[in-house]
């Protein structure tokens, strides 16, 4: 896909981008339970430009107004993420996606399937959209979700704004799946944490690419298999070796502080271990051996172990069948080498 030249990101800062890091020194970042009041509050925030997380069935987003190019520029500056890097704009209505977007047969039969829920439709962005391009990472095309957690759903009506919202962590680190993660990971970079307690998937969502030949950009809870019941064909896998084209294709990414090492049938006495099915371990994603609460644990539990300050991770083997394959996405990048 074609990049387009975009406003230089805070790793060239400009004066929009140093005042967002002069604003996010003295801010105070306040949790804020899931009261009709609250939600005004965050909406009110996200319209005026502030950063505000809230969670979504998958995982805690980071959100900024789509639109507002110094606020997006705010969630690269508060994560540290590469300037390279797509976000993905989230929106209350099917309809509110069309209006930024060239919509597709393709992509109504996977909406109708899917949304709102986890799955994120890149799709050849419109000239007229008012998308920030910082959004788009230069790119003629937009990541879109509608998400199915009815917190988010909310707030997304009340901004009535499209609210562009990678996963509210410093950037590689793990992603997070409650309120206090956030808090942990970015306390004083954003404004507000709308509390919507633990997300239920645990992983983010499904990316689907519709820009040409439909093409399954990032496993997650909705599987290949699924995405081509829906369109009633094959779909192509993203390669490695192609260019970033959507978020979370990171070579390293969802990285602990600890090394992560992956398909351990035995623990090192200097390991912790996370394991799965029948195995002793320090912490198990699923003792039963099922890959959707293995899925719904995977991030919370690296959280856990994490904290621990082992610097060795050892995860037990993780079968690839469905959202087994979403699983060891994000564990072996993880895993991967680090810059």
């Amino acid at each position: 896909m074609r990049r387009k030249t975009v406003p230089k990101l805070p790793m060239s800062p400009t004066p929009s981008t140093e005042t967002q890091r002069q604003k996010m020194v003295h801010l105070t970042t306040e949790i804020l339970s899931p009261s009709e009041d609250n939600i005004t509050k965050a909406a009110n925030l996200l319209r005026n430009g502030q950063l505000v997380s809230f969670p979504t069935e998958t995982v805690y987003g980071l959100g900024a107004d789509a639109t507002n190019d110094d606020a997006v520029a705010g969630i690269y500056a508060a994560k540290g993420r590469p300037s390279f890097n797509p976000l993905i704009a989230h929106v209350a209505t099917i309809e509110a996606a069309q209006r930024y977007v060239y919509w597709s047969d393709d992509a109504q039969r996977v909406a109708d399937a899917f949304w709102p829920g986890p799955l994120t439709i890149v799709l050849p962005l419109r000239p007229d959209s008012g998308i920030s391009p910082i959004v788009t990472a230069g790119l003629d095309s937009l990541a879109l979700r509608l998400p199915a957690h009815p917190l988010a759903q909310s707030l997304l009506q009340h901004v009535d704004r499209p609210v562009a919202a990678p996963s509210a962590n410093p950037s590689g680190r793990i992603s997070p799946t409650t309120a206090q993660h956030v808090f942990a990971g970015l306390n004083g970079k954003l404004a507000a944490i709308l509390d919507g307690g633990p997300c239920a998937v645990g992983l983010e969502s499904t990316i689907i690419g519709l820009v040409s030949t439909p093409t399954l950009l990032r496993p997650g809870g909705i599987t290949q298999a699924d995405l081509q019941a829906a369109l009633g064909r094959s779909i192509d896998l993203h390669s490695a070796q192609d260019a970033i084209s959507a978020p979370g294709q990171m070579v390293s990414h969802y990285a602990p502080s600890a090394q992560v090492r992956l398909n351990a049938t035995s623990f090192a006495a200097d390991e912790l271990g996370l394991g799965f099915g029948s195995v002793e371990c320090d912490l198990n994603l699923s003792p039963t051996g099922n890959l959707v609460e293995a899925a719904s644990n995977l991030f919370s539990m690296l959280h856990l172990l994490d904290h621990r300050n082992s610097s060795k991770i050892a995860v037990s083997p993780i079968p690839s069948q469905g959202i087994g394959a979403a699983i060891n996405d994000r564990l072996n990048r993880a895993a991967a080498p680090r810059d």
